[in-house]
């Protein structure tokens, strides 16, 4: 491996995978370690939207934003498994003080008065991804450009530099200690999916007094959320939690009251306090080259692509 690999990626998850095909495409030998299937990483279970969400306001993260928006219609233009592009209602309770940070990155949002209780509307597009479909199309992308993904677990980051020079951690909640950051942490998410009804139309109600609300159609289901607790370890179904989240779906989009229940997803969002780490750390033997590429929370998806080729500038520009 150590002859033909030029970089390691641990973490099988969007980040990894993204970061894998941007160093492919600037002409980089890459094997991926993952420590469980793509399909079972965290990644699987995100409802995957467009959206800065609990994104700090930062220029390098606009721009990642910015280069994913892009990258990802084009990819839905193209026919990407799993990809399409969703007209998006953004319900505003407060006081408007003039488009959002992130409006910039979305290239059509529109504001416009709103009935009480809110006090705006935005309408832009957002991409939305279905994401077993899509991590396994990154997965073959991958291989498809002579690339490897291979089941391996690490103890210390250290091991891929035994396999290749450079090596990008990708690793999310694992990078808490594998890069020795207390900064990382989970924030819990848990989904309803429900029958898709025929509804087109993405809708969000950030500000809701009983807990984040929105409703993402799919082809088949939709996807209803949500919850976000930073700190909270547990994975376990509750049903409480979820019946909450169905009343608040019907409430803010009606058609939905009829809508027979497929599931829950839970998950835990890879978060980092600070914001997402993406940065040359020196590291490794003599000439080895470390790029940190984790603590996106509930972001991965929307940064993924921009990050993607900040980690390729970063492993091989220097």
């Amino acid at each position: 491996m150590t002859e033909t690999t030029d970089v390691v990626v641990v973490g099988g998850g969007v980040i990894g995978l993204t970061a894998a095909v941007a160093l492919q495409e600037r002409g980089a030998r890459v094997t991926v370690w993952t420590a469980d299937d793509p399909a079972d990483t965290v990644s699987a279970v995100a409802a995957a939207v467009w959206f800065p969400s609990h994104t700090e306001e930062d220029p390098r993260v606009l721009r990642w934003a910015r280069e994913t928006h892009a990258e990802l219609g084009r990819q839905a233009v193209g026919g990407v498994p799993g990809v399409v592009a969703r007209p998006t209602r953004m319900l505003l309770r407060h006081r408007y003080a003039g488009p959002p940070w992130w409006a910039d990155a979305t290239g059509d949002l529109v504001a416009e008065p709103a009935a009480e209780p809110y006090t705006t509307l935005l309408r832009f597009t957002a991409p939305m991804v279905e994401m077993t479909p899509y991590l396994a199309w990154l997965t073959e992308r991958v291989e498809a450009g002579g690339g490897r993904v291979r089941r391996r677990r690490v103890q210390r980051l250290d091991e891929a530099f035994e396999a290749a020079p450079i090596v990008v951690n990708a690793t999310g909640l694992a990078a808490g200690w594998l890069a020795a950051d207390p900064a990382v942490h989970p924030v819990r998410g848990h989904l309803v999916l429900v029958a898709n009804p025929g509804l087109t139309t993405s809708v969000r109600d950030e500000d809701a007094p009983a807990g984040i609300t929105y409703v993402h159609p799919r082809r088949h289901d939709v996807v209803l959320g949500g919850t976000f607790q930073p700190g909270v370890w547990d994975t376990r179904p509750d049903p409480e939690t979820a019946a909450a989240i169905r009343r608040r779906c019907v409430a803010l989009v009606p058609e939905l009251a009829d809508a027979p229940v497929l599931g829950e997803r839970i998950g835990l969002r890879p978060a980092r306090h600070g914001g997402p780490r993406v940065e040359m750390q020196p590291a490794g033997p003599v000439g080895g080259r470390l790029v940190h590429a984790y603590g996106h929370g509930g972001a991965g998806v929307t940064l993924s692509w921009g990050c993607a080729a900040e980690v390729a500038r970063l492993a091989l520009d220097g």
